[in-house]
């Protein structure tokens, strides 16, 4: 009882430590005892049965809007599977695997001046992703190197700062927004949602090419998602209150000046619309784990299938 003791108070030790870090001036976490308990060491017990019962490594989606806390909730995930369930975990994020703004270039030249914007599927090296998640896998994993994308400069950083990962791991915590998301019948795409879809998309030439790698190479990605988490945000209109939030902590993290002001942020969220209210709308229906977040950006329930 005594070591139980011991160690139930180094996991709560290292939770609240790094929750400390994390914090923003004025906007601290609520609630950190009781949101380790009601959702974080369920998701956590949940995890380590399926991975128990499925004996392979797992391969766990952790998708919600811009701004809903994916980074946050995957590394504090990460710590205490660690310590409570000794498993070795990794965790990365769709971001990371963002194209290069010369990809980007070529892209917006070639299809759409929309795709120089990071961000909708068709802006990520699936090919690259694809690889690395299949070796994650596998019985026969080798040793590779997980890209870094850098926002404040919006480019992936030399391959010297990327991150090693040297054995197969039990958990893989793969977090994005559009993580998890479906295509859209070719008729729904018509309508455009927003200004940036009525006055640069005209076409629809953005839209299509967009969907069609929904439809195709996202596909392929997010088939290979064990146990998938969703982050259910109220509305889309919060998209932008958590999004200014974290170009707060960006800013406080970075020495670059490349940080988005609100008049940008209001045009980039734009194009993440169409796709992030599907999902707040259809996710939780296929969804293992669903955590709904209240309008002060608070963990409100959880329902795991």
């Amino acid at each position: 009882m005594i070591l139980d003791s011991l160690k139930t108070q180094k996991i709560k030790k290292k939770y609240f430590n790094f929750l400390k870090s994390q914090e923003v001036k004025g906007e601290p976490f609520l609630d950190k005892s009781k949101q380790l308990q009601k959702f974080y060491l369920p998701i956590c017990k949940y995890i380590f049965h399926q991975y128990k019962k499925d004996k392979k490594s797992n391969l766990i989606g952790l998708s919600g809007a811009q701004g809903s806390g994916k980074s946050t909730i995957a590394k504090i995930l990460k710590i205490l599977l660690e310590e409570k369930y000794k498993l070795k975990v990794i965790n990365f994020s769709i971001d990371d695997y963002y194209k290069t703004i010369k990809s980007r270039k070529k892209l917006s030249k070639n299809t759409s001046k929309l795709f120089l914007t990071r961000g909708v599927p068709g802006t990520h090296d699936t090919k690259l992703l694809q690889y690395h998640i299949k070796n994650l896998k596998s019985k026969n994993f080798k040793n590779f190197y997980i890209p870094k994308f850098d926002k404040s400069i919006d480019n992936r950083l030399p391959k010297k700062k990327w991150s090693l990962i040297k054995e197969k791991p039990d958990i893989i915590i793969f977090e994005g927004w559009c993580v998890g998301a479906t295509p859209f019948k070719n008729s729904d795409i018509k309508a455009p949602i927003n200004l940036l879809e009525k006055k640069e998309d005209k076409k629809m030439i953005w839209r299509k090419t967009v969907n069609k790698e929904l439809k195709n190479n996202y596909k392929k990605i997010f088939d290979m998602i064990d146990r998938l988490i969703f982050l259910k945000i109220p509305s889309f209109k919060y998209v932008f209150k958590w999004r200014l939030l974290q170009e707060s902590k960006l800013k406080a993290k970075s020495s670059r000046n490349k940080i988005m002001g609100e008049k940008q942020i209001r045009e980039f969220i734009m194009f993440y619309e169409r796709i992030t209210k599907k999902m707040i709308s259809q996710t939780q229906k296929y969804a293992d784990v669903v955590i709904k977040l209240d309008a002060k950006h608070k963990l409100k329930s959880i329902k795991i299938k």
